[in-house]
C-alpha cells in the first residue's frame, strides 16, 4: 500500500497493493498500522456506499461541522468519479484550494479528505458506486454544503458533463456564505 500526501495537507492519496492471477485479485483497502506509520490515526466508524445511474452526477461540496466532523476514506468500485476535497479551514495557507483525481474501480485509488475540508465528486461514467469510511456518524444538524461551482473555489469540473445536482446541492451557499466552524490549527 502506497500512501502519498498531496499538496493539501492532510489529504492523501492512497493505491493499495493489487495481487492477481488468473482467478481474479485482493488488495487491502485499509490498513490502521500503515495509516499510523505516516501519522494517520483514525477510528473509522461507518461505511457508506452510494450509486449514481446518471453519467454527470454531481455529489457536493458535503462536510460535517465540528463537533461531528468527519475524515473520509472514499474510494469508486464501480464506474469512474472525479473526486475533491476543497481546504475551507479558516486560517489555513491553503484555505479554497482543491485538489482532484479520478478514482475507478480499474486504478482501484482511494481519497482520504480530512475533516475541515468539503468534499465532493461527479460520475465519469453511468452505473457508479463509490463506498467510503467515516470516522463520526451521520449528524444531519451539522451537515453543510457548498456550491458547486463557487468562484472562489474554482474547481476545474470535466469539461464535457452537465451536472445532475440534488436539490439540496442546488441552493448550497457560497464558500464565503456557508458556515463554517473549522480553524486551522486548532
Amino acid at each position: 500500500m502506497k500512501i502519498t500526501e498531496t499538496d493539501l495537507s492532510r489529504v492523501f492519496i492512497i493505491e493499495p497493493t493489487v495481487y492477481g492471477d488468473d482467478r481474479g485479485w485482493f488488495m487491502e483497502t485499509y490498513s490502521d498500522s500503515k495509516f499510523k506509520e505516516v501519522g494517520l490515526d483514525l477510528n473509522f466508524l461507518q461505511d457508506n456506499h452510494s450509486f449514481s445511474a446518471t453519467k454527470g452526477t454531481l455529489r457536493g461540496l458535503h462536510y460535517q461541522m465540528n463537533p461531528k466532523a468527519q475524515t473520509k476514506l472514499v474510494r469508486c468500485t464501480k464506474g469512474a468519479i472525479y473526486d475533491f476535497a476543497v481546504d475551507i479551514r479558516i486560517g489555513s495557507p491553503t484555505y479554497a484550494r482543491w485538489f482532484g483525481i479520478e478514482l475507478t474501480e480499474e486504478n482501484k485509488k482511494q481519497l482520504l479528505v480530512p475533516k475541515g475540508f468539503a468534499h465532493g465528486f461527479i460520475t465519469l461514467t453511468s452505473d457508479s458506486e463509490v463506498q467510503y469510511k467515516v470516522d463520526e456518524l451521520y449528524a444531519p444538524e451539522c451537515d453543510r454544503g457548498i456550491i458547486w461551482n463557487d468562484s472562489e473555489i474554482g474547481i476545474e469540473w470535466p469539461a464535457d458533463l452537465t451536472p445532475i445536482l440534488s436539490s439540496k446541492d442546488e441552493v448550497a451557499p457560497s464558500l464565503e456564505k456557508a458556515e463554517n466552524n473549522f480553524n486551522y490549527g486548532k
